[in-house]
């Protein structure tokens, strides 16, 4: 039985405002059991330096807003309910893992498995330039690359949700240009459920994400962005998800980097993430959100212009991209060992 309105031109207002509105509502209901419960984030003075105690679980709201905003406002098809059933997975991975039950390689072996549910969907990369046996592997890398960039990125306050709406919105738009309405129904349900969640997690934030949270929302755009059609002009534009996804992707390749020229586990925290050597140095949560706001918009418009522009052009902007990212590394890397300095005001950090 479809339970799901007619609403014609209108489903796409209706899926982000039921979205919106919904996660406006879970969010502080939940925020209040996690609190009740304990399922908090406590300080620890280094990476985590909010004074008190601060609730997880906001995914959840973010995940429940999206599940029911899509239930009433678009019919389910197979591929939507292996999108779901594997999203679904993820979100489960990530509360067990929130309530400190997991180890980092049974999470990583979860999320393998939720990908190769989505690929049994038939959700996977399709690039008519590669063999399968390398879309395959592509796949997965993605989609595991994805869900773990957004999870690393959260560790300031409306960073990873507000990057993760940015991104999911030039999705969205791709979506609409190439008569994609599935993507475009899920990936503004997605946006709606974020900006919702927002409202409380922007500085100074009243909850977290938690695993739950930021894996879903990059096993999610991640999907939706395999999904898509960007090479309709020349196979360049198939770099395009990854230049939307660039400022959680810079990030996680930064803190890769720095964690192996100074020999620390890849699995083991450390201060080295963009938005943490901003606060250390004095900038203020709020400011770290706007400049990566700013970021993935750019990122986006660059996106477009490279799946539009002829391949030469197409060229030029990946070079720009690979100046920027470099000259963004280097001025990090200096920053990294300078004297560090204390902000003004403590905005609460997620792990």
């Amino acid at each position: 039985m479809d339970w799901s309105f007619d609403l014609g031109p209108f489903r796409y207002v209706a899926a982000f405002t039921v979205a919106f509105g919904l996660s406006l509502y879970f969010t502080p209901l939940i925020r209040r059991g996690a609190i009740a419960y304990g399922v908090v984030d406590q300080p620890d003075g280094r990476l985590k330096v909010h004074k008190d105690p601060v609730a997880y679980l906001g995914g959840v709201a973010i995940y429940l807003a999206f599940l029911v905003a899509i239930a009433f406002t678009y019919t389910f098809d197979a591929e939507v309910l292996a999108l779901l059933l594997s999203a679904s997975i993820v979100v489960m991975l990530g509360l067990f893992d929130d309530l400190k039950v997991l180890t980092p390689e049974v999470k990583l072996a979860g999320q393998v498995v939720a990908a190769l549910v989505l690929m049994k969907g038939g959700i996977m990369i399709r690039l008519t330039f590669l063999p399968e046996w390398a879309l395959i592997s592509l796949t997965l890398l993605w989609l595991v690359g994805a869900t773990n960039a957004i999870n690393l990125i959260d560790v300031s306050d409306g960073l990873a949700a507000g990057t993760a709406a940015i991104a999911g919105s030039f999705l969205y738009g791709f979506a609409v240009w190439n008569g994609h309405t599935t993507i475009a129904m899920l990936t503004l349900a997605l946006v709606g459920a974020s900006l919702g969640f927002l409202a409380f997690n922007r500085p100074p934030a009243t909850i977290y994400l938690g695993d739950a949270g930021s894996m879903f929302l990059g096993f999610m755009l991640g999907a939706l962005a395999m999904k898509g059609h960007y090479t309709f002009n020349h196979r360049i534009g198939a770099l395009a998800p990854a230049i939307i996804l660039g400022v959680p992707i810079f990030d996680t390749f930064f803190v890769m980097g720095v964690r192996a020229v100074r020999r620390i586990p890849l699995m083991k925290g450390s201060p080295d993430h963009f938005a943490v050597r901003l606060r250390n140095h004095g900038v203020r949560p709020g400011i770290i959100a706007l400049w990566a706001y700013a970021a993935s918009t750019l990122l986006g418009l660059a996106a477009l212009a490279l799946c539009y522009v002829p391949r030469t052009w197409a060229y030029g902007i990946l070079a720009a991209l690979t100046l920027i990212s470099a000259a963004a590394v280097l001025a990090l890397w200096r920053l990294g060992r300078g004297p560090l300095r204390q902000p003004a005001s403590q905005a609460p950090s997620a792990p």
